[in-house]
């Protein structure tokens, strides 16, 4: 039924019209309610009391709401109410710096936020004629990633592997590297317990990411229904910048967990169980939030939308029903292998399995140039390395390919919250095609630490010119050239 009341603000009145229906019982975290014959799938409804709760399903005599809030408030026999409006969150320039719930409300003790829009958790995602090619690199401060799995703004990155492998850490490093470029950034929590939480929110404060970075809670001891909207909320937030055209960062931890709440909540719905017990739905569940991603028409604002999806493994395995489902969707996968992890190789990204499918014609020419064949003499290096671990007599080609092999390992090696910037990875990589530390393997530690210090003190311009030009002309090759060989002249005797 309708039911039509009238207010009298002090200078017009206004007519609140809602559709009523009651609730007839309550299992858990689903309330089936009778009445409500025009609501739709996705829809916010009200209770009595003040709650909100969001249409998830229909029988033929109920509809089926996910309700948030305490549902010891809620009885049956209780009214509820629909206005028509789709599920929303508000959204704003504000939001920037603070810890926020799945339902866009603060939980940092720091206040209530000045919302500057409402924007709804499910949208329909951008059609092809609505978006433009990615060209703009996103760059992550890891070397491995950026120079052999570039990554662009707009693209959908998954990163996949067994628990304890540094997935966490790959987004937070990005997180990190975006501090003086003008991407906003989202760390979307789902699942985590208090303490990983926390920790990641700690390493964001004291490293002064937060000043560009909203972070999304829906952790283990958030209510299922919070846990189950918390990327949603995340991509809507996200969809806010994006419209300004600002470029945005999103990672989601982890849609593993996201779909055990989703199997949950399907469960509770009486929906029938399908492959591993996850329902039907569930490839539609991410592909709507992941395909939200992209870089979009000036006309829609012309920002972009940068997504990396972290999902777990087990023992390895890549074939399991919501891994390939993810890595369908998304446009390449970062595979963090256990034993690369335990061996002491950080980020332990396997190459055989990993993949960018944008490739490098995102990367400046500078990057293009020195990362062109990297990859695969790595390749060769891990190869050889298989053929020759009992063979002790070796040619000489062969100790030549496998000590440069050795310092594209020293390379791609890197401690966890030091990204490094796009000038310094230019001079190594610069330093490893020319061959300048092959007799020295054992300056290369040193040469990592000290370097880009010591060519900002002697060399500033060509620092300068690197950065702003991206590539490296023949100047500044000779320029280069000159410098590095005079660190090494500096650095040698001390060895």
């Amino acid at each position: 039924m309708l039911k039509t009341t009238l207010s009298e603000p002090r200078e017009r009145s206004w007519f609140d019209v809602r559709e009523v229906g009651r609730v007839r019982s309550i299992r858990e975290l689903i309330v089936k309610v009778a009445g409500l014959p025009s609501c739709m799938n996705g829809q916010m409804v009200e209770f009595a009391d003040g709650a909100r709760g969001m249409v998830m399903g229909f029988t033929e005599e109920h509809v089926l709401v996910l309700l948030f809030g305490n549902k010891a408030r809620v009885r049956a026999g209780d009214e509820v109410y629909s206005r028509g409006q789709p599920f929303a969150i508000p959204a704003g320039e504000a939001f920037i710096g603070r810890v926020v719930s799945s339902m866009g409300e603060p939980i940092d003790g720091q206040g209530p936020i000045a919302a500057q829009a409402a924007n709804p958790i499910f949208r329909e995602a951008p059609g092809v004629m609505e978006r433009v090619p990615v060209r703009e690199p996103l760059e992550t401060g890891i070397r491995i990633i950026d120079a052999s799995f570039p990554i662009a703004k707009g693209q959908r990155q998954l990163i996949i592997g067994d628990q304890m492998t540094g997935k966490t850490t790959l987004t937070t490093d990005t997180i990190l590297n975006q501090r003086d470029t003008s991407v906003v950034c989202i760390y979307c929590a789902i699942g985590q317990s208090q303490s990983s939480f926390h920790k990641v929110l700690r390493l964001l404060r004291e490293r002064e990411a937060m000043r560009y970075t909203i972070v999304v809670g829906g952790i283990a001891s958030s209510p299922l229904g919070e846990q189950f909207l918390a990327p949603y909320a995340a991509c809507a937030l996200g969809e806010y910048f994006a419209s300004q055209g600002r470029h945005v960062f999103i990672a989601f931890d982890d849609l593993s967990k996201h779909a055990w709440v989703y199997r949950q909540l399907s469960l509770l719905l009486e929906r029938f169980p399908g492959r591993e017990a996850y329902p039907g739905d569930i490839f539609y569940i991410h592909s709507q939030l992941l395909e939200r991603a992209g870089k979009f028409l000036p006309e829609l604002g012309g920002g972009t939308m940068t997504f990396f999806p972290i999902v777990a493994t087990i023992q390895g395995d890549i074939t399991g029903y919501i891994q390939t489902n993810l890595i369908s969707i998304t446009d390449g996968q970062l595979y963090l292998n256990t034993a690369l992890f335990q061996r002491g190789f950080k980020p332990a990204i396997d190459f055989g399995l990993s993949v960018s499918r944008i490739g490098n014609r995102v990367q400046c020419a500078a990057m293009k140039e020195l990362s062109g064949k990297l990859r695969l003499e790595y390749l060769q290096y891990q190869e050889l390395l298989r053929m020759t671990t009992m063979k002790a007599d070796l040619s000489g080609d062969a100790e030549t390919r496998l000590r440069r092999g050795e310092l594209i390992t020293q390379l791609f090696t890197q401690p966890k919250a030091q990204p490094s910037p796009l000038v310094e990875q230019v001079v190594f990589l610069y330093a490893v095609r020319g061959g300048l530390l092959d007799q020295l393997p054992q300056l290369w530690q040193r040469f990592k630490r000290e370097i880009l210090g010591w060519l900002k003190l002697k060399y500033p311009e060509l620092l300068r010119d690197i950065h702003e030009r991206q590539t490296l002309l023949p100047k500044m090759r000779q320029t280069l050239d000159e410098a590095l060989t005079a660190y090494l002249h500096e650095a040698e005797p001390a060895t």
